[in-house]
């Protein structure tokens, strides 16, 4: 049951956290965890208009944000990066993490928040395909012209 909840979180981004708690206790399940399952398919009986719809006559672009802010950790001096997908006008995945390293450029901060979110909009492409909608060029924006020109110079990194 989980898994076909998993696989439902695609088009209904308001079950993510319940069924990865879910997910979380599947290999020592006990009963009050399958009342949990019961609770969300009651949920889901309740909401079946909900969920992200897409007019036909809607674009369906998928476009990629990114930005860090510099040692904002003061504590750490950790940057903090932000990125969100949208498709079309509609927000996607979002996500706003501390990063694992302190960094010494305003540079490197956003080069690995471009990592991260081209990893989220690779996973989102992949996840597309199956619904029939395919991207070639998925643009992704960054208010950082080192981290970017970075990025395009393949000579730099590996």
């Amino acid at each position: 049951m989980v898994g076909t909840f998993m696989y439902l979180t695609a088009s209904r981004p308001d079950l993510t956290f319940d069924v990865c708690m879910c997910a979380w206790y599947q290999a020592k399940t006990i009963e009050k965890h399958l009342h949990d399952v019961k609770r969300i398919f009651k949920y889901l009986k309740g909401t079946v208009n909900r969920g992200l719809w897409y007019p036909k006559d809607s674009s369906i672009a998928l476009t990629a944000y990114a930005n860090a802010d510099h040692a904002g950790f003061q504590d750490t001096r950790r940057s903090t990066f932000e990125c969100m997908q949208l498709l079309g006008e509609r927000l996607v995945s979002w996500s706003s993490k501390r990063q694992k390293s302190t960094v010494i450029s305003s540079t490197k901060a956003e080069y690995i928040t471009l990592s991260g979110c081209c990893s989220q909009v690779l996973w989102i492409r992949s996840q597309l395909t199956d619904y029939g909608l395919g991207f070639n060029k998925i643009p992704m924006y960054c208010d950082n012209k080192s981290a970017t020109a970075l990025c395009c110079n393949n000579v730099q990194h590996s």
